[in-house]
């Protein structure tokens, strides 16, 4: 493995854990946009807020790391990225400023018209800003992101039958996630009413994430070909294996067992991103840049692989600590309401 690989492989951590974290993140505003009117719904609504209230900024830690590594170290791709995509790229960083903003003022909101503004902004900011980042992977996988600046066509680059299908994965990948994640919470919070509820609609989003990926392999077949090829080469084992986790939680839920379910679930999400990524290398973008060719100095790689190792002593034990305490209901924001709500 070359010095370039490594930091590449790196990348794709960080990528990983983006997707797990923050995509769950994402999907729990799906349900907070769509739990509709009534007791259960508020309290579908407060167990979302209860599970992601302390670490959903801090997931954005991930989101951080891919640019400045990609940045750093792959500076021509993200020059293409960046220049040819800047309209989803844009669209997707104004969701996530949105989405902050509805989350953080929805339970402070002085009436009950200006709360359910803010719930609605932050469900929706939720589903568009996957969405957007979707499209960008789907624009890059299907090689349709030149190498140089602004090269691509800035509209047709991602709006066609490859970005949006993946886009569509990444909202419903998200959403299955987060409502896996919030039966396991809703069960550690003694509410079997909420557990039932959704655990319905992660079999639900788990068919539907599913579905969407059948699909892709036509979509991938007719238009990138590519990481089509690649997918059912050397990535068709980690296919396997994602199906088989995905197949395993969808049992477990049906059979409503306490443990694993979780574990199965996000085995299938990161197995996806891993299959990817075996099938796009030794690309950055697919056909025209290789991770080497894209790479910066050696002496660039190394201190990046260094900084790395200090963010592995430094931020990833802060993380899982704050990832444990918020499990062990520790960790919890609480807002009281404002007096005079309507």
């Amino acid at each position: 493995m070359s010095t370039a690989d490594a930091v590449g492989a790196v990348l794709w951590v960080g990528a990983t854990l983006y997707a797990v974290f923050a995509g769950a993140d994402f999907g729990a505003g799906f349900w907070s946009f769509f739990a509709g009117r009534g007791e259960r719904a508020e309290r579908a609504r407060d167990q979302v807020d209860h599970s992601i209230g302390p670490v959903w900024e801090a997931n954005h830690v991930w989101l951080i790391f891919i640019l400045v590594v990609l940045w750093t170290a792959f500076s021509e791709a993200f020059a293409a990225v960046f220049s040819t995509l800047f309209i989803p790229l844009s669209l997707a960083a104004l969701g996530i400023v949105l989405r902050g903003t509805g989350f953080a003022f929805h339970r402070l909101a002085p009436s009950d018209r200006e709360r359910r503004w803010y719930q609605a902004l932050f469900g929706a900011a939720s589903i568009l800003t996957p969405f957007f980042m979707g499209t960008v992977i789907g624009a890059i996988a299907s090689g349709r992101v030149p190498l140089g600046n602004a090269e691509g066509d800035a509209v047709s680059s991602w709006l066609n039958g490859v970005s949006l299908l993946t886009g569509a994965l990444f909202v419903a990948t998200g959403v299955y996630l987060a409502a896996v994640f919030l039966v396991s919470d809703s069960r550690r919070a003694g509410d079997e009413d909420l557990v039932q509820y959704f655990t319905a609609r992660a079999m639900g989003a788990a068919v539907v994430a599913g579905a969407i990926a059948v699909a892709g392999i036509f979509v991938y077949h007719a238009e990138a070909r590519y990481i089509y090829d690649g997918l059912v080469d050397e990535g068709l084992p980690i296919v396997i294996f994602s199906a088989i986790c995905g197949a395993g939680a969808l049992f477990l839920l049906w059979r409503g067992a306490s443990r694993g379910v979780r574990e199965l679930a996000v085995g299938a999400v990161v197995a996806v991103v891993w299959a990817w990524g075996v099938a796009q290398y030794p690309y950055l973008l697919p056909e025209s840049l290789t991770v080497n060719e894209g790479a910066a100095d050696h002496e660039t790689l190394v201190e990046t692989l260094i900084v790395f190792g200090a963010a592995v002593l430094l931020v990833i034990p802060s993380l899982v600590l704050l990832y444990v305490l918020t499990q062990r209901d520790i960790v919890a924001e609480e807002h009281e309401p404002i007096a005079g709500r309507e």
